[in-house]
This record gives C-alpha cells, sequence and structure tokens, in this order.
C-alpha cells in the first residue's frame, strides 16, 4: 500500500491578477512571501483584502505568485455570510461563477465571476499518481486519519503534475467536520 499524504486545511484566501493588484495595493505593489506553502512555488502573503458579499464583508489572504484571473475561494459558510451563492468547483473554473467586490487599502475592484467553493482534491506528482493507481481527473474516496473524527470523503478528484507535491486539501467546513488539527494523513480507500 502506498504511504499516507498530508491534509491540509485551505482557508479562505484569494488569488489576484498582476492588474487588481496595483488597483488594490497601489501602482507598483508586489506580493510579499509570508510562508511557503505545500505545493512548490506557491506562498501565503501578508497582503489582504475584503471580500464583499451582499450581507457582509470578511478579510482574506491573497496567496501568490499571481495569476491570470481573479479567484476567490472560501467554504460555504463563508459565502453564506457573504449572501453569495458560489458554486463547487475545481481552481480555475471561474466561467459562470458569482462576483464579488474586493477592498483593498488603496483601491477596490468588482469581479463579475471568480468566486467559487474550491472542490477536495489531491495534488499528486506522477509518481504518487502511480503508486496510488490513479490519475489526472479520478475521483476517488479519502479516509482522513484524525484522532477522533475519522471521516471518509468522496468526490476528491485527484490532480497530478509533475509541479505539485503530495498533499489533499480540504475547506475549512470541511476540515472542522473531521477534526483535523495537526499533522493529519489521509489515504485512498475503494467502497
Amino acid at each position: 500500500m502506498a504511504a499516507p499524504f498530508i491534509v491540509e486545511t485551505s482557508a479562505r484566501h484569494l488569488h489576484v491578477t498582476k492588474e487588481h493588484l496595483a488597483i488594490l495595493f497601489g501602482e507598483g505593489a508586489k506580493l510579499t512571501n509570508k510562508k511557503d506553502l505545500s505545493q512548490p512555488g506557491q506562498f501565503a502573503c501578508t497582503e489582504k483584502v475584503t471580500i464583499v458579499g451582499p450581507k457582509g464583508q470578511m478579510t482574506a489572504s491573497i496567496l501568490g505568485p499571481e495569476r491570470k484571473q481573479t479567484q476567490v475561494e472560501l467554504s460555504a459558510t463563508d459565502a453564506r455570510s457573504l449572501g453569495l451563492t458560489p458554486p463547487i468547483r475545481e481552481s480555475g473554473d471561474l466561467a459562470g461563477s458569482v462576483g464579488c467586490k474586493l477592498v483593498g487599502p488603496c483601491g477596490e475592484v468588482e469581479i463579475e465571476e471568480g468566486v467559487i467553493i474550491a472542490k477536495r482534491h489531491i495534488h499528486f506528482t506522477p509518481a504518487d499518481a502511480a503508486e496510488w493507481n490513479v490519475k489526472d481527473k479520478d475521483i476517488v474516496w479519502v479516509k482522513v486519519n484524525t484522532t477522533e473524527r475519522q471521516v471518509i470523503f468522496g468526490d476528491v478528484v485527484v490532480r497530478v503534475s509533475e509541479n505539485y507535491a503530495a498533499a489533499m486539501h480540504l475547506d475549512t467546513d470541511e476540515a472542522n467536520a473531521a477534526g483535523c488539527a495537526g499533522n493529519v494523513t489521509g489515504e485512498i480507500i475503494t467502497l
């Protein structure tokens, strides 16, 4: 059997374009790396923005590097608090999703689409995928190994790339339901 992979909580965050970064933080603004993330080249930034919806607002961190399209990733609880009804989608699948207003220290941006609830997923290298006998875009079941609330998640998308490191990502609602805290691992199972 393949070695278990880490399970991480992906809290609300957003990715921004260079253009939107300049509007929100001023011309010539650059993203500041606060902390490297598990996926190579990805990092949490010191820059934060306010996400504004019809019913409320909340602050979220930006993840770098810049993207081709601004994207906001929320949990279902976050979305309800803001009065938004985003679809559950894979990262980058933004067509027809909902929009919101983003407010930074230097300006604000209205995005017409780009707000999603991210599908739970596993990042694998091709070697990891071979070890687990899965391929890109497979949908699998994953048992999350926590101390007191073990959970089996269905509809987990496998994402395979040479640029990834093995890790499963859950949003905060899912992680809280499973009691994820500290070092948590998961394994693909067959039902």
